[in-house]
């Protein structure tokens, strides 16, 4: 079996799919490795270091591609600028591909329907499972993590002014009012960031459980009133409310925000569209200068008018839309996604080669196009798919 580790082309994105240590490890099972060369240069892991576990470099990525059954990414597919094709185009029927993939975002949907196409056999890192035997895999909530710190430091820097309360010899500038939405993994880790910062900190989840976390690192809670019953879903992940309640939690949130300086938006649904909970309208009302982080922009986004991709300035207010927040530190996202992805793809392959269970749980959960077809349920429910 031989797995590829492709360099990463999206603008930006400086983590590579596995360190000098998981190399050795896959070699140590028997695994064969081929390495992009420059593949980790961004997160300052070096070719020497890969060579010196046991992989072999490739300077050409379509040939990478053409000869692993496994190929091992931190992002979706995308066009190759150098090699003037999407990657999906240099991937091959029966090949095996394992990323964060995002199938129910709209963005996505042509690209999954290429992988299905291209009879690649794709799992997406975001569908593992919040279970206890999914732990060391869960990418997810390691990249979350990071967001959440890195996300929170970015609006910090965006705002025009002092986060924390500041007494001067002219005067005393009160504290920044931060309200973080989705209280989940990168919710959390974002409110502990603002903490430290000095920041006045507020969150808003549908989960009780989840605001009784934020509410012990020191946040005040916004309750939406949705009740439980309809707001916790499998797992204890949030639920996709009926739009009725989602009209409720935007009427909450719509005078909530007009005193708040940053909001971090980071409210999931595990499989789907991110719901949306700020509205233009409600932009249009907030605070000249304040910032909004949103960080579910790679499902579709928790705000009606986060640029995907990139950060502007609408209606007075920073609006960040950055994907690939966990990239900007990449030498500790790098080092945990490729632990979580070595320990995934050790509890998928047996005797050499990949075997798909699909009534085991994390399987079925992660799994997005085989035999040339999408069978993801929140893709195929986003894709309009019977």
């Amino acid at each position: 079996m031989i797995i590829g580790i492709p360099k990463e082309i999206m603008n930006g994105e400086a983590r590579v799919a596995a360190t000098p240590e998981t190399v050795k490890k896959f070699i140590s099972d028997g695994i064969s490795v081929l390495v992009e060369a420059g593949a980790g240069i961004k997160s300052h892991y070096y070719d020497e270091q890969y060579a010196e576990a046991g992989a072999e470099l490739i300077s050409d990525p379509a040939e990478l591609f053409q000869k692993s059954d496994l190929i091992l990414k931190v992002k979706e597919p995308l066009y190759n600028k150098n090699t003037g094709k999407h990657e999906v185009e240099m991937m091959h029927r029966g090949q095996y591909l394992i990323t964060f993939i995002h199938p129910a975002s709209p963005g996505n949907h042509d690209m999954v329907r290429q992988l299905a196409e291209a009879g690649v056999i794709s799992l997406t890192l975001d569908g593992i499972p919040r279970v206890s035997r999914a732990q060391s895999m869960d990418a997810l909530t390691s990249m979350s993590t990071c967001a959440g710190y890195k996300g929170m430091i970015m609006a910090a820097d965006d705002l025009s002014f002092f986060m924390p309360q500041m007494f001067t010899p002219v005067g005393m500038f009160k504290p920044a009012n931060v309200l973080v939405i989705g209280a989940g993994v990168a919710g959390l880790q974002a409110l502990a960031t603002a903490k430290r910062l000095g920041a006045v900190t507020h969150a808003m989840d549908i989960r009780p459980a989840a605001n009784e976390q934020a509410k012990s690192l020191g946040a005040k809670i916004v309750d939406p009133g949705a009740p439980p019953e309809i707001a916790i879903g499998e797992g204890g992940y949030a639920n996709k409310l009926p739009e009725e309640w989602l009209a409720k939690e935007r009427n909450v949130l719509r005078e909530i925000i007009k005193e708040m300086d940053i909001i971090f938006l980071s409210a999931l649904i595990p499989g789907k569209v991110a719901p949306i909970l700020v509205t233009e309208e409600m932009v249009r009302e907030m605070k000249n200068g304040s910032v909004i982080v949103d960080v579910s922009i790679d499902q579709g986004g928790n705000c009606a008018i986060t640029p995907p991709g990139t950060k502007e300035v609408i209606h007075g207010v920073t609006i960040c839309g950055i994907k690939n927040i966990p990239g900007l530190i990449p030498t500790s996202s790098t080092w945990m996604f490729a632990q979580n992805v070595y320990n995934l793809v050790n509890y998928l392959v047996q005797e050499g080669r990949v075997v798909l269970d699909t009534n085991d749980d994390i399987t079925r959960s992660i799994l997005v196009t085989r035999d040339g077809e999408v069978v993801h349920q929140g893709a195929r429910e986003a894709m309009l798919i019977p």
